[in-house]
């Protein structure tokens, strides 16, 4: 069963386009990661907060995953970081539209 994985932590940019300039290279390199089927990238640049959604192919790719960014977050100084593991109720997705793992 696919995984969805909620990252949010406090980020004091950069946002938008310079975001976007900083994280490429690792935009690319998550599309490796074992499991990985998309992410969606969030930001709010009035509350400094960053973030993102992810889906993965099961739980032991997510959990991986997780404690792989955890690191690598802690790496950036980033310490306090949420992290949610949900199930995806697939039929229920789909009658709202929304993306098919």
């Amino acid at each position: 069963m696919s995984k969805l994985v909620q990252f949010d932590f406090k980020f004091q940019g950069p946002f938008g386009d310079e975001l976007t300039k900083a994280m490429e290279g690792l935009a690319r390199s998550i599309n490796e990661e074992p499991g990985f089927i998309w992410k969606i990238w969030t930001e709010n640049s009035h509350t400094g907060q960053a973030g993102g959604i992810y889906v993965f192919s099961d739980e032991p790719a997510a959990r991986a995953y997780v404690e792989k960014h955890t690191e690598r977050l802690r790496g950036f100084g980033i310490t306090e970081v949420n992290v949610k593991l949900f199930d995806i109720n697939e039929a229920l997705t789909r009658v709202t539209k929304g993306p098919q793992t």
